[in-house]
């Protein structure tokens, strides 16, 4: 399925796109239990939507990987469309992204005398 044929409470889901965006995860409570969730952007060659990643998932995607949903189901939230895999769906990694450092801040080693010292 193309993203640009996506509609608003459509079930059963099957994707195939790439991460453009990734947020920051937040953390939640709810009934007792913690849980984390955040937004990533999927695009594909006829457009872009929301996909949200709940718990687990939220580790096993990053910027660049191109996944494959299955079992999804499409909500809406502020009149944008939004992904999920819900109850029942599946995300898997079908290629991971580049190796580049996802961090800005690199530690580096002093050659003289193996220290290592932190950025600035």
């Amino acid at each position: 399925m193309a993203i640009k044929d996506l509609q608003a409470r459509q079930g059963d889901i099957e994707l195939v796109a790439k991460v453009v965006e990734k947020a920051e995860p937040r953390t939640f409570d709810k009934f007792g239990k913690q849980g984390r969730v955040c937004n990533a952007k999927l695009q594909d060659d006829t457009g872009k939507v929301t996909l949200t990643l709940w718990n687990d998932d939220v580790d096993k995607v990053n910027v660049g990987d191109t996944i494959k949903l299955s079992k999804g189901y499409v909500g809406e939230w502020q009149g944008e469309l939004q992904l999920s895999a819900g109850k029942f769906g599946t995300i898997e990694v079908v290629t991971k992204g580049s190796s580049e450092a996802k961090s800005s801040e690199v530690v580096e080693e002093d050659e003289t005398t193996g220290d290592y010292e932190e950025p600035e």
